[in-house]
Protein backbone atom coordinates (compact mmCIF):
# COMPACT_ATOMS: atom_id res chain seq x y z
CA UNK A 1 0.00 0.00 0.00
CA UNK A 2 1.52 3.71 -1.30
CA UNK A 3 2.05 5.98 1.86
CA UNK A 4 -0.19 8.53 2.28
CA UNK A 5 0.64 12.70 2.20
CA UNK A 6 1.35 12.67 5.97
CA UNK A 7 3.44 9.92 6.52
CA UNK A 8 5.64 11.14 3.69
CA UNK A 9 5.16 14.60 4.89
CA UNK A 10 6.74 12.90 8.26
CA UNK A 11 9.30 10.80 6.87
CA UNK A 12 10.88 13.94 4.75
CA UNK A 13 10.30 16.26 7.92
CA UNK A 14 11.88 14.15 10.51
CA UNK A 15 14.99 13.18 8.14
CA UNK A 16 15.47 17.12 8.10
CA UNK A 17 15.24 17.42 11.21
CA UNK A 18 17.88 15.01 12.03
CA UNK A 19 20.54 16.36 10.21
CA UNK A 20 19.93 20.05 11.11
CA UNK A 21 18.73 21.92 14.52
CA UNK A 22 15.45 23.51 14.26
CA UNK A 23 12.82 24.98 16.69
CA UNK A 24 9.24 24.03 17.38
CA UNK A 25 8.47 26.72 15.22
CA UNK A 26 10.88 26.07 12.56
CA UNK A 27 9.18 22.12 12.53
CA UNK A 28 5.94 23.43 12.05
CA UNK A 29 6.78 25.19 9.03
CA UNK A 30 8.46 22.99 7.81
CA UNK A 31 6.12 20.14 8.32
CA UNK A 32 3.43 23.05 6.50
CA UNK A 33 5.90 23.42 3.62
CA UNK A 34 6.51 19.82 3.02
CA UNK A 35 2.99 18.78 2.62
CA UNK A 36 1.54 21.59 0.35
CA UNK A 37 4.60 20.63 -1.94
CA UNK A 38 3.45 17.27 -1.90
CA UNK A 39 0.04 17.90 -2.54
CA UNK A 40 1.10 20.32 -5.75
CA UNK A 41 2.87 17.47 -6.70
CA UNK A 42 0.37 14.94 -6.76
CA UNK A 43 -2.41 16.99 -8.26
CA UNK A 44 0.04 17.93 -10.96
CA UNK A 45 0.71 13.79 -11.18
CA UNK A 46 -2.58 12.96 -11.71
CA UNK A 47 -3.36 15.73 -14.04
CA UNK A 48 -0.71 14.64 -16.55
CA UNK A 49 -1.33 10.79 -15.87
CA UNK A 50 -5.40 11.69 -17.01
CA UNK A 51 -4.30 14.06 -19.43
CA UNK A 52 -1.70 11.21 -21.19
CA UNK A 53 -4.21 8.56 -20.73
CA UNK A 54 -6.92 10.14 -22.55
CA UNK A 55 -4.79 11.45 -25.30
CA UNK A 56 -3.65 8.34 -26.06
CA UNK A 57 -5.52 6.12 -28.40
CA UNK A 58 -5.40 2.51 -27.68
CA UNK A 59 -5.68 2.01 -31.65
CA UNK A 60 -5.11 3.75 -34.28
CA UNK A 61 -8.07 5.67 -36.08
CA UNK A 62 -7.78 3.80 -39.55
CA UNK A 63 -8.16 0.34 -37.00
CA UNK A 64 -10.90 1.89 -35.41
CA UNK A 65 -13.43 2.15 -37.82
CA UNK A 66 -13.95 -0.59 -39.89
CA UNK A 67 -16.43 -2.08 -42.57
CA UNK A 68 -17.98 -4.17 -39.76
CA UNK A 69 -16.84 -3.00 -36.54
CA UNK A 70 -16.55 0.13 -34.75
CA UNK A 71 -13.65 0.18 -32.34
CA UNK A 72 -13.33 2.89 -28.89
CA UNK A 73 -10.39 4.35 -29.36
CA UNK A 74 -10.12 5.23 -25.35
CA UNK A 75 -10.33 1.73 -23.90
CA UNK A 76 -9.80 -0.57 -27.25
CA UNK A 77 -13.44 -2.29 -26.88
CA UNK A 78 -14.83 -3.70 -30.61
CA UNK A 79 -17.49 -5.42 -32.02
CA UNK A 80 -19.87 -2.23 -31.65
CA UNK A 81 -22.26 -1.15 -34.47
CA UNK A 82 -22.08 2.20 -33.46
CA UNK A 83 -19.72 4.40 -30.52
CA UNK A 84 -22.65 7.43 -29.02
CA UNK A 85 -23.92 4.77 -25.97
CA UNK A 86 -20.29 3.25 -25.07
CA UNK A 87 -19.31 6.61 -24.96
CA UNK A 88 -21.98 8.43 -22.87
CA UNK A 89 -22.13 5.02 -20.66
CA UNK A 90 -18.46 3.59 -20.34
CA UNK A 91 -16.30 6.81 -20.47
CA UNK A 92 -19.38 9.74 -19.72
CA UNK A 93 -17.96 11.63 -23.46
CA UNK A 94 -20.54 13.23 -26.37
CA UNK A 95 -19.54 12.36 -29.62
CA UNK A 96 -18.59 15.55 -30.49
CA UNK A 97 -16.11 15.68 -27.05
CA UNK A 98 -14.72 11.99 -28.62
CA UNK A 99 -14.11 13.64 -31.90
CA UNK A 100 -12.39 16.70 -30.57
CA UNK A 101 -9.98 14.29 -28.29
CA UNK A 102 -8.59 12.20 -31.79
CA UNK A 103 -9.16 14.97 -34.09
CA UNK A 104 -11.65 13.00 -35.91
CA UNK A 105 -13.48 14.73 -38.65
CA UNK A 106 -17.32 15.48 -38.27
CA UNK A 107 -17.67 13.74 -41.96
CA UNK A 108 -16.63 10.35 -40.07
CA UNK A 109 -19.39 8.53 -38.59
CA UNK A 110 -19.24 6.70 -35.41
CA UNK A 111 -20.58 4.13 -36.60
CA UNK A 112 -19.63 1.04 -39.00
CA UNK A 113 -19.60 0.98 -42.52
CA UNK A 114 -22.04 -1.74 -43.08
CA UNK A 115 -24.10 -0.69 -40.36
CA UNK A 116 -24.45 3.12 -42.19
CA UNK A 117 -24.93 1.60 -45.54
CA UNK A 118 -27.66 -0.53 -44.33
CA UNK A 119 -29.45 2.07 -42.20
CA UNK A 120 -29.25 4.22 -45.36
CA UNK A 121 -30.73 1.62 -47.47
CA UNK A 122 -33.89 0.64 -45.00
CA UNK A 123 -34.21 4.21 -45.15
CA UNK A 124 -34.65 4.88 -48.93
CA UNK A 125 -36.56 1.13 -49.05
CA UNK A 126 -39.25 3.13 -46.55
CA UNK A 127 -39.12 6.56 -48.57
CA UNK A 128 -38.54 8.38 -45.70
CA UNK A 129 -36.17 11.24 -47.29
CA UNK A 130 -39.55 11.51 -49.98
CA UNK A 131 -41.42 11.94 -46.85
CA UNK A 132 -38.85 14.26 -45.09
CA UNK A 133 -38.67 16.30 -48.59
CA UNK A 134 -42.73 16.76 -48.64
CA UNK A 135 -42.77 17.57 -45.03
CA UNK A 136 -40.19 20.57 -45.65
CA UNK A 137 -41.83 21.72 -48.54
CA UNK A 138 -45.64 21.95 -46.42
CA UNK A 139 -43.39 23.84 -43.41
CA UNK A 140 -42.16 25.89 -46.05
CA UNK A 141 -45.71 27.03 -48.10
CA UNK A 142 -46.98 27.30 -44.05
CA UNK A 143 -44.60 29.41 -43.45
CA UNK A 144 -44.69 31.30 -46.80
CA UNK A 145 -48.30 32.25 -46.03
CA UNK A 146 -48.45 33.50 -42.47
CA UNK A 147 -45.57 35.95 -43.61
CA UNK A 148 -47.63 37.23 -46.66
CA UNK A 149 -50.83 37.67 -44.69
CA UNK A 150 -51.49 40.60 -42.95
CA UNK A 151 -51.78 40.52 -39.07
CA UNK A 152 -55.07 40.46 -38.02
CA UNK A 153 -56.02 43.48 -35.35
CA UNK A 154 -57.39 42.19 -31.60
CA UNK A 155 -59.79 44.49 -29.90
CA UNK A 156 -59.03 45.46 -26.63
CA UNK A 157 -62.16 44.47 -24.08
CA UNK A 158 -62.83 47.25 -22.13
CA UNK A 159 -62.13 46.93 -18.03
CA UNK A 160 -65.28 47.84 -15.90
CA UNK A 161 -64.16 49.31 -13.01
CA UNK A 162 -65.90 47.59 -9.71
CA UNK A 163 -68.26 49.76 -7.67
CA UNK A 164 -66.76 50.30 -4.07
CA UNK A 165 -69.34 47.84 -2.02
CA UNK A 166 -72.28 49.51 0.04
CA UNK A 167 -72.14 50.30 3.60
CA UNK A 168 -74.45 48.11 5.59
CA UNK A 169 -76.82 49.95 7.58
CA UNK A 170 -76.57 49.21 11.68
Amino acid sequence: MAPTLLELTASIVSSHASVSEMTSEELLQEIQKVYSSLQQLEGAGAEIAEAAEAKAPAISQKKAFQADQVICMICGKGHMKTLARHLAKVHNLKPGEYRKQFGIPRSQALTAKNFSDSRRKMAQDRGLADNLAKAREIKAAKLKTKTSQPAKAVKAKPVKAKAAPKAKKA
